[in-house]
């Protein structure tokens, strides 16, 4: 069985004007996401600001969001590093914690080969019984898993089940299920592939766009889930110029915009990530009025 088929929510971390993090607003966007038929949340990923989280910080997000959540849906906790020891502090403890699962990028800065990333998960998959997602983004990390790579891990490693493929490379991906097929659980990372990415067997997306908009994007993918491709490919497309601006400049700046022009005061990014152009904010307020959120 599926961790979860559907949107789940890269779920932005909020912070006060002072850069500390504001857990009574965290609570408020899981409820938000909950209301609006979110199928999981994804905690302390790229869009939650992991990487300038510090340790404490990072398992102290990753805890509120599992005991606000209650099981309501599943919790899958961002827990990956370019540090194997890292990370699996990072997974034991989250696993300790209650989540549902982990979601784990590959090593970044340092990178891997493909041998080492066979390593790398291993490793950390045999310190947890949660079940694994692998995160493929080789525009932020510089390190590509393979899909022969992916394959030996899903059919080789028993709690290794999945991968949130953001490689923006479809024939990669069709490579990848045409090797693991149904031994793997397919997630796209790129909300304009929504629909592409289940047509190859995807169960679903991991979303940026899921934190502003959830009910219609648990609709692109609950519609394909349902059997109506059409509809669901027309809601895609229907998103298309929403989901452009909101990576019109690197993630998370202009999610978190968004959701400051809504009047979600999540507040500021921590360095060195920055406030938007002027430019690229009056495109995204456009994009949201267009599509009926502004």
């Amino acid at each position: 069985m599926a961790i979860f088929e559907g949107a789940g929510v890269a779920i932005v971390t909020p912070m006060h004007e002072d850069g500390t993090v504001n857990y009574e607003k965290m609570g408020e966007l899981v409820e938000m996401q909950i209301a609006g038929g979110t199928d999981a949340i994804i905690v302390c990923g790229t869009t939650g600001e992991s990487s300038t989280l510090s340790h404490e910080e990072h398992l102290d997000v990753i805890r509120y969001v599992i005991e606000k959540t209650a099981k309501r849906i599943p919790v899958i906790a961002g827990t990956g590093s370019n540090s194997t020891e890292t990370a699996v502090y990072l997974s034991t403890e989250a696993e300790k914690m209650g989540a549902d699962a982990l979601l784990l990028v590959s090593p970044y800065y340092n990178k891997a080969t493909q041998s080492g990333l066979k390593k790398h998960y291993s490793l950390i998959a045999s310190t947890v019984s949660l079940p694994i997602i692998l995160y493929n983004v080789p525009s932020r990390t510089g390190c590509n898993i393979l899909p022969e790579t992916v394959a030996w891990l899903v059919k080789n490693v028993k709690n290794i089940v999945g991968v949130k493929e953001a490689s923006a490379n479809i024939e990669q991906i069709a490579k990848l299920m045409s090797l693991a097929g149904d031994d793997i659980e397919l997630y796209s990372g790129n909300d304009a592939e929504i629909v592409p990415i289940m047509a190859l067997g995807g169960k679903g997306v991991i979303s940026v766009m899921s934190n502003i908009a959830p009910r219609q994007t648990h609709e692109i993918a609950q519609t394909f889930l349902d059997g109506d491709v059409k509809k669901s490919c027309a809601l895609q497309l229907e998103a298309i110029d929403l989901i452009e601006a909101l990576f019109c400049e690197v993630n998370p700046i202009p999610v978190k915009k968004a959701l400051n022009l809504m009047g979600m005061e999540v507040g500021p990014l921590r360095a060195p990530l920055f406030d938007m152009e002027e430019a690229n904010t009056l495109r995204l307020a456009k994009a949201m009025k267009d599509y009926g959120l502004l």
